[in-house]
């Protein structure tokens, strides 16, 4: 069994990234579901996906894990927001949700 040198989270977008490399006749299951997912779910680019985490952790102080769940799911408002940060058991001031949700309509295809 391999040793794990190292832990990241990374968002959907970037799993699709990644697993969109490999040709699909290599894949194995869990990995052809896994990307048959991503596919139907991630509907920005990787190089968005890894700016809004990087302006979420940096602007917004979250962790790494803390933005990718917010860069998965992209809530669209406050209250959608307060329902994921509640469950990180930290207080977010508002200013900090305001400046969280600019984000991610930054990179947030129109509707």
């Amino acid at each position: 069994m391999e040793e794990v040198r190292n832990r990241q989270s990374i968002s959907l977008p970037e799993v699709k990234e990644i697993l969109g490399m490999v040709e699909p006749e290599y894949m194995d299951q869990i990995q052809r579901w896994t990307y048959d997912y991503v596919s139907k779910f991630s509907d920005i680019t990787s190089e968005d996906a890894r700016e809004m985490k990087s302006m979420l952790v940096n602007d917004c102080n979250l962790t790494e894990d803390e933005a990718v769940e917010i860069v998965n799911i992209r809530p669209t408002s406050i209250a959608e927001l307060r329902s994921f940060t509640f469950g990180w058991k930290k207080l977010i001031l508002a200013e900090t949700l305001e400046k969280m949700l600019q984000i991610i309509k930054k990179y947030s295809p129109p509707k």
